[in-house]
């Protein structure tokens, strides 16, 4: 099975205000088990819509750097991500940044989704590559 878990979670306030529409920053690190195996870290840009919204519609772009191994091949690789999230789950559609693959896992490209439960201790993934 294709999971990562979270590892560390470190959320600021970037504009705004708790319980109205705002932004915020993350940054955190996740453990990847599966077609990729290894960590990772990833900085994450999140809209809050407000106190008393109940979902859809929100976007969080980031950009995910992971160091593993990948179909035998260990490397470093970055991508990018556009989700969104809601009370009941994340989701996300995510595609490797071209040129981004080093050692091993050069030329690496490909794209996955993310979907999870808040609240749950493992996120599933799906992550489609060619290896160069």
């Amino acid at each position: 099975m294709n999971e990562f878990s979270m590892k560390k979670w470190d959320e600021h306030l970037a504009s705004g205000e708790e319980g109205g529409p705002r932004v915020a920053y993350a940054h955190a690190t996740m453990e990847y088990h599966g077609v990729i195996e290894g960590e990772s870290i990833c900085d994450y840009l999140l809209y809050y819509a407000g106190e008393g919204y109940d979902g859809g519609g929100t976007t969080s772009p980031s950009f995910e750097r992971f160091d593993g191994v990948v179909g035998g091949r260990r490397g470093t690789f970055v991508v990018r991500h556009e989700g969104g999230f809601d009370p009941k789950g994340i989701w996300s559609k995510f595609e490797v940044v071209p040129g981004s693959a080093t050692g091993g896992l050069a030329g690496l490209a490909g794209s996955g989704t993310v979907t999870g439960v808040l609240g749950e201790p493992t996120v599933s993934y799906t992550f489609d590559y060619r290896l160069g």
